[in-house]
């Protein structure tokens, strides 16, 4: 049995599943979908365009499938996705895709951190930590398991490997390879996210595969052509190694640069 308040706004063409409550004060839009189990708290506001999982929870002025804010949006139809377990926190804004992609994703098992913003038509993974008032700009891609530590600012296009961790305060004009831990200013590669991959169950012989992977990198002095290719050729095959081959090689924007001192 859904639990609405009677000072809650929901449209009649509204698709709720089972068990949701709708808080005094909040607004759910028409074509909107929100999926069994999924708390909408006061003040929160579900608009046009809105796809939710089941037991998500979206919390105060928190705002999803607003319009994009792209100039080349022309009104069509196009939606915010959010999975399943999410939690949305206050102030934080989902917006609607574009022609471009035709929707916006955020995954399963999500935390969108307070005044956070994921811009129209990002596609983000699962198990994704988004820090409080980070801001990703539009086309944005963030692999499974990645950290976005508070305050960082995500260039438009660009992508963010599985299991990367960013620094707070962080600025990202490039991609940011698989596994990567990356921080300082301008932004540089600082090593691997071993305490991120430990809790993930990695072994200590996978962290040390990847970490070689890395040296090649970053430390030979080799271009990245010249170490993704003796990378290949001199490094055994892994499920990580040919990860990170692929993710390099599909970069559009080229990865994050080397720590210069070392």
């Amino acid at each position: 049995m859904n639990s609405v308040s009677n000072l809650a706004f929901v449209h009649p063409e509204a698709k709720l599943g089972d068990n949701i409550i709708v808080e005094p004060f909040a607004f759910v839009d028409s074509n909107t979908v929100i999926g069994d189990g999924t708390r909408i708290m006061s003040h929160s506001t579900i608009l046009y365009g809105s796809r939710i999982g089941k037991n998500c929870t979206i919390f105060p002025h928190a705002t999803i499938a607003g319009v994009p804010q792209d100039l080349k949006f022309q009104g069509e139809d196009t939606t915010a996705e959010v999975g399943d377990n999410t939690i949305v926190r206050e102030c934080a804004t989902i917006n609607r895709g574009t022609a471009s992609r035709g929707r916006t994703i955020v995954g399963s098992n999500c935390l969108i951190m307070a005044y956070s913003h994921v811009a129209h038509d990002c596609i983000l993974n699962n198990n994704i930590i988004i820090g409080n008032a980070t801001q990703l700009a539009g086309e944005v891609e963030i692999d499974d398991y990645a950290i976005i530590s508070g305050g960082s600012l995500i260039h438009q296009f660009t992508r963010i490997g599985a299991h990367a961790m960013i620094q707070g305060g962080s600025k990202i004009p490039k991609d940011i390879p698989p596994f990567a831990l990356v921080g300082r200013e301008p932004i540089v590669y600082m090593g691997l996210n071993v305490v991120g991959l430990r809790r993930r169950g990695f072994s200590g012989e996978q962290i040390n595969s990847i970490q070689e992977i890395y040296r090649y990198i970053y430390q030979t002095g080799y271009n990245v052509s010249q170490a993704t290719e003796k990378i290949e050729n001199e490094l055994p095959e892994t499920d990580e190694r040919n990860h990170i081959l692929e993710f390099i090689r599909t970069s559009s924007r080229g990865i994050v640069r080397g720590n210069m001192e070392g």
